[in-house]
C-alpha cells in the first residue's frame, strides 16, 4: 500500500487500537512476559489497558493512528500527557478486568513492571506508552510515519522498552537512554528526548 494513501486520525476507537497492538506486540518481550503466549490474554490485556487509558484524569489520553483509505488501522500510538493518571476507581476496574480475563500472573507482572519504571520520566514529559504496526506492514515505513507525526504534535518525550532492538530505533528519533532496570528476564531501558 503506497504511503501517499495513508492518513493520520486522532482518537481512534480504543478497542480497534487494542486489537492492533495485541497483534503487533505478539513477540515483544514485556507483553510476552506479562501475558505468556496466549493471544487471548494479550488481546484482553490491551483492551483493559486502553479502556482505562481512555479515561485518564488530568490532561486526558491521546491516541493516534495511521489508517488506509478505507479507515483500517495500520499503526497505532498511545500517549499519556504530563500529569495524567488513572483515578483510583479506574485502576480498580482495570485490575479486576485484568485478573478476570488474563489471570493473576498478568496483573502481578504488570504491577511489577509499573513499579520498576515509575518515577523515571523527566518532569513535564509525556509518555509514549505504545506504538505498534500491523504485522503485515512491518518494515514499510508505517511506524516511522506515525512516530514522526506523534513527535511533532504530542508530548511523547519519555518511553520504556524491554526490546533491545528498539533502542537504536528510538535513538534515531532523538531519544537517549536514561537508565536500565532489570526485572525478571527483562532489561528495561528508559529513554527520553528533549521537549520540542
Amino acid at each position: 500500500m503506497p504511503e501517499a494513501s495513508w492518513r493520520i486520525v486522532t482518537d481512534p476507537d480504543p478497542v480497534a487500537c487494542a486489537d492492533l497492538l495485541a497483534a503487533a506486540f505478539a513477540r515483544e518481550p514485556t507483553v510476552s512476559w506479562i501475558c505468556g503466549d496466549s493471544a487471548s490474554a494479550r488481546t484482553h490485556w490491551f483492551r483493559s489497558t486502553l479502556r482505562t487509558h481512555a479515561r485518564l484524569a488530568g490532561a486526558g489520553a491521546r491516541r493516534a493512528a495511521l489508517v488506509d483509505p478505507d479507515g483500517r488501522l495500520l499503526a497505532v500510538a498511545v500517549l499519556t500527557p504530563p500529569g495524567a493518571a488513572p483515578s483510583t476507581v479506574a485502576q480498580a476496574g482495570w485490575a479486576a478486568r485484568t485478573v478476570l480475563r488474563c489471570g493473576p500472573r498478568a496483573l502481578g507482572r504488570t504491577l511489577r513492571y509499573l513499579r520498576a519504571t515509575e518515577g523515571g520520566a523527566p518532569p513535564g514529559a509525556g509518555t509514549l506508552e505504545f506504538i505498534g504496526v500491523h504485522p503485515d506492514l512491518t518494515g514499510h515505513g508505517a511506524g516511522r510515519a506515525l512516530l514522526d507525526h506523534v513527535l511533532t504534535t504530542a508530548h511523547g518525550n519519555y518511553l520504556t522498552t524491554a526490546d533491545p532492538s528498539n533502542v537504536p530505533l528510538y535513538r534515531h528519533f532523538g531519544y537517549t537512554p536514561l537508565r536500565e532496570t532489570r526485572l525478571g528476564p527483562l532489561t528495561i531501558t528508559s529513554m527520553a528526548r528533549p521537549h520540542p
